[in-house]
């Protein structure tokens, strides 16, 4: 089996795309592996995994850590299909504030590498959909930040204009007033 890595334009964010075998039996893919990812540059040592259910409409994001316990991920989406957004919240990147969005499925099995530096945000277009993504560190409660989906200054094309956002999501900043 093997991978294909699409460098994206925003630096440090890759499109992966699995091989995937086929048959009348079903599939067969690999998700990951070390050195495949480390020749392709992806060089981080994932340490988390968290597996997310939600329905159609609801859109989770934008989220962050902040360092020391910034977090990269590595997302896939199991079931149903999901529209990824990634957002460049690096100070000092020629593309701060840039993003970059795809439609991960269960039938693609695409992959989104999102390093650290980044908010990411995902919604979902099915009935129901699942994703499952690695992290580069735990999970830090104290280092949460996040951005309001919809600020005017990112501009993500979100496909669905009122999704379901969470209280908490719903009140988050806009970048430029966000502590990153």
């Amino acid at each position: 089996m093997s991978f294909e890595f699409e460098k994206l334009k925003i630096e440090g964010l890759v499109l992966v795309k699995p091989g995937i075998f086929k048959d009348e039996r079903g599939f067969f893919i690999e998700t990951y592996k070390r050195g495949d990812f480390e020749k392709a540059g992806i060089n981080e040592e994932f340490v988390q995994d968290n597996h997310s259910r939600s329905f159609q409409g609801v859109l989770r994001g934008l989220h962050f850590q902040r360092a020391p316990s910034a977090q990269g991920k590595l997302v896939r989406c199991l079931k149903g299909r999901i529209f990824d957004a990634a957002v460049d919240i690096r100070k000092g990147s020629a593309t701060f504030g840039c993003w970059a969005g795809f439609e991960l499925n269960e039938d693609n099995s695409w992959m989104l590498y999102i390093p650290p530096g980044f908010a990411h945000g995902f919604l979902v277009l099915s009935g129901a959909a699942e994703i499952v993504y690695k992290c580069t560190r735990e999970y830090s409660p104290e280092h949460e930040g996040g951005i309001i989906w919809n600020d005017p200054d990112i501009n993500i094309a979100w496909p669905v204009k009122a999704p379901s956002v969470s209280e908490k999501d719903g009140k988050l900043p806009f970048l430029k007033a966000a502590e990153l």
